[in-house]
């Protein structure tokens, strides 16, 4: 049941009120399929092509050459020193080429030569599964697996992918797919000879633009913004900007934002500009030298707000920015900020590729840094810096408030200026800013800025757990923790071992998830924080619940109820009276449950909670089944659908939705529950609840069984077994193997059905609840080769 905190009972759903969510089809009311994607399927990830992009006519003809009629197609390199224009040319093409590829294009910064840390494999391959429609959930953790997952996603599609700013070869190699019918284009600095020797990579080399071509581009530039300038000047403006395209960009906008200034006086400021670089580097860089030339003669053109916000944007955490992230790290309003972030487009020293986001060249971006830590203090720098935190963090207050209204929220200073209307609004904005979110956390702890370094992640955990995050959710706490063992706040350490048991129960690390809860429970104890000490209580239990260790979960949620009840905590009280019946449900102690249940019921109705309310209704259908009485479980559990329904709330209704069908089931309606199960299945799969989502594969298994229907039925049980088998679930892989073996038994094939039956045997051995003694006894006495 959804609760106060999202985190506190069996169902562990996220408070999102609106998840969109669509079931899949059923053919014929009997047969479903896994849900497919909301959009036509296909991922456009590409950015926006470049304007104006003229000249490279060479190098566009050399990537074509890329496209065989037929056969493999070879990865391919663009090499080239800072500023020299891969990107743009490597986005160009692929939007020409993009026709050529229906499966659609992926793309990533990998950020190889920002300032910050650069983009790891890891990090690539989450973004691109979850593009490709891989759950949250079915994301491997390590490397290896991940990257194998990634190559049977892209098998059989034609896509192009494009890995931008790449480093090394450690970081490319695990994002090439393994077909041949995808194209891998890349960017560097670096030669990534490795790849070229080992993975047949083709190599075309982009040089600075020949000189005709780089006067050309300053002349198309300039048309029609100023009077014709002499050509002998062009060639010295294209010389001293060393004919890089990104210098030629900035000088030909600052010769335009000065029209009526002769190009040779701002060649000489230009030659100024030079010399004093000359004098400050060992020159032994020259086309660095040049760039940074550039670069200072049009900072120190722009207005004294521009340029403070620009050098301020060096210091922002995170790879883009929106307005209001600007506006927040300067402490200026949002219209002024605009108006200085269109400046700063206009000269070229921020890039927008979309609306309302910004960012930089990394060149730029160096360059930002190196003028806010020559031209702020350390106080104001560090001001900035916390300012555009606390935006983050009240921004992720604000979404989680609208995603996750249950979840408890830790106090913050201050607010930020997003509000969300909608929970379609906060995960729009939370998907935009989720890499800044990580940044900002690790900004504010390398800051030494602790009370925000675990703030963030406090905050966030309301988000991470409803959409499985694991890699965020895991980076963040983990210096949450940190933090707030460095500071000495043993509150905030709790919080922070809490989130991460929670993340480590739900990735199926149960063991863990119990050690980090536990620690927290302990240092709850100690402080005297009651309440803290409920919530750790009821967690331990959750993790032992989700291992099907019933008494140890009721040993937790028993003392959760005792201690509810000496702080006089109505709520809480509710929720161990659920889990507590949660427990004697799974040891087919009916009445017992019941009784709890109904008190449940009565609470969370004098408490508003409706989520709440609607599992303990589904409880109590459960126990009404259990005690051969269909009739009134079929109301109590339609009752509950009533409340998912009202709520638009699709997590409790796929939910509720198992325990419709176990009812349909009682009630001699199979076909009815096969709707109910595939509907159940299809949202789950949505929620990237792969659990709850083979459950409802198993359970149809076993209506069709009962519908003589052995080969779909073994079908569906060997999907269930396998989802298990990779969650380390012992108990439902027990559950599906033996529910897998009577199938088989139908379809003849007694020898697979044996070893089933003796795996099923053996892994229910450390299970003593009446289902598990009723099993294993079925088990026992099918005669082998039955």
């Amino acid at each position: 049941m959804p609760t106060r905190d999202g985190d506190e009972s069996r169902n562990e759903l996220s408070g999102s009120a609106r998840e969109v969510i669509q079931a899949g089809s059923v053919s014929g009311g009997i047969h479903f399929h896994r849900t497919a994607r909301g959009d036509d399927g296909v991922v456009r990830q590409l950015p926006a092509d470049v304007p104006g992009f003229v000249n490279r006519h060479g190098e566009l003809e050399q990537l074509d050459l890329l496209l065989p009629d037929e056969g493999a197609m070879a990865p391919c390199v663009v090499v080239g020193t800072a500023g020299v224009g891969k990107t743009s040319l490597a986005v160009h093409w692929a939007h020409r080429m993009a026709p050529r590829f229906p499966g659609g294009q992926l793309y990533v910064n990998l950020h190889g030569y920002d300032p910050g840390p650069l983009v790891t494999p890891d990090q690539a391959l989450d973004r691109f599964l979850r593009a490709l429609g891989v759950p949250g959930d079915r994301i491997p953790g390590d490397l290896e697996s991940r990257a194998a997952l990634y190559r049977s996603e892209l098998a059989g599609r034609r896509m192009l992918i494009v890995l931008d700013n790449a480093a090394t070869v450690g970081q490319v190699r695990p994002l090439l797919p393994g077909s041949g019918e995808c194209l891998t284009l890349i960017t560097s600095r670096s030669r990534l000879s490795g790849l070229v020797a080992r993975d047949g990579a083709r190599r075309v080399t982009l040089g600075v633009l020949p000189e005709q071509e780089a006067v050309r581009l300053l002349r198309s530039l300039s048309e029609g913004h100023r009077g014709p300038d002499d050509g002998a000047e062009l060639d010295e403006l294209a010389r001293l900007c060393a004919r890089l395209p990104l210098a030629l960009r900035i000088a030909a906008e600052r010769a335009i934002s000065r029209p009526s200034v002769p190009l040779g006086d701002l060649i000489e400021e230009l030659r100024d500009e030079s010399a004093l670089w000359d004098a400050l580097t060992a020159g032994d860089d020259d086309d660095a030298d040049a760039v940074r030339s550039v670069f200072a003669w049009s900072y120190r053109a722009l207005s004294k707000d521009a340029s403070r916000l620009f050098r301020l944007l060096g210091l922002h955490p995170g790879r883009d920015f929106g307005s209001a992230a600007a506006a927040a790290l300067a402490d200026l309003p949002v219209v002024r900020v605009r108006r200085l972030l269109d400046d700063l487009v206009g000269a070229h020293l921020l890039e927008q590729r979309r609306p309302d986001r910004y960012e930089f060249h990394d060149l730029l971006r160096a360059y930002a840094t190196d003028q806010a830590r020559t031209e702020e203090s350390a106080e104001t720098a560090r001001a900035a810096l916390d300012r555009s935190v606390r935006w983050y963090a009240g921004c992720a207050d604000q979404a989680v408030r609208v995603l996750a209204p249950a979840h408890r929220r830790p106090p913050i200073g201050g607010s930020g200026s997003q509000d969300f209307a909608t929970p379609e609004e906060a995960v729009q904005w939370y998907e935009r800013e989720r890499m800044n979110l990580v940044a900002a956390t690790r900004a504010a702890d390398e800051a030494d800025l602790p009370e925000l370094a675990w703030l963030l992640p406090a905050l966030l955990r309301g988000i991470y757990a409803s959409r499985n995050q694991f890699d965020d959710w895991f980076a963040t706490s983990t210096i949450g923790l940190g933090a707030a063992r460095s500071s000495g706040d043993r509150h905030a350490e709790a919080d922070m071992l809490e989130s991460l048991g929670k993340a480590h129960t739900q990735f199926s690390r149960r063991a863990e998830g119990i050690r980090f809860q536990s620690a927290a429970l302990d240092i709850r104890r100690e402080l005297g924080d009651r309440r803290g000490e409920l919530a750790s209580t009821n967690a331990v239990g959750m993790a032992h619940l989700r291992g099907h260790e019933l008494h140890r979960a009721l040993i937790m949620f028993e003392q959760t109820h005792r201690l509810a009840v000496e702080v006089g905590d109505e709520y809480w009280i509710a929720v161990s009276s659920n889990n507590t019946a949660n427990v004697h449900l799974g040891l087919e102690r009916f009445e017992e449950a019941a009784s709890l249940l109904r008190d449940a019921v009565e609470r969370y109705t004098r408490l508003g909670a409706p989520g709440g309310r609607g599992d303990a209704l589904r409880g109590l259908s459960h126990a009404h089944r259990g005690l051969g009485r269909p009739e009134d479980a079929h109301r109590y559990v339609e009752e509950a659908l009533a409340i998912a329904h009202a709520h638009e709330n699709r997590a409790w209704e796929a939910y509720w939705s198992l325990e419709l069908g176990r009812v349909q089931v009682d009630l001699g309606r199979p076909s009815e529950a096969l709707i109910s199960f595939q509907r159940s299945a299809s949202m789950q799969r949505r929620l990237s609840d792969r659990a709850r989502e083979a459950e409802a594969l198993d359970v149809t298994g076993t209506v069709y069984s009962e519908l003589d229907r052995a080969e779909e039925a073994a079908g569906f049980h060997r999907l269930a077994a396998n989802t298990f088998r990779e969650l380390d679930d012992r108990w439902q892989l027990a559950l599906a193997l033996a529910h897998l073996s009577t199938a088989l038994d139908g379809t003849g094939d007694t020898a697979e059905a044996d070893r089933c039956r003796r795996e099923a045997t053996d892994l229910l051995a450390d299970f003593t609840d009446p289902t598990a003694e009723r099993t294993r006894a079925r088990l026992r006495d099918a005669p082998d080769g039955a």
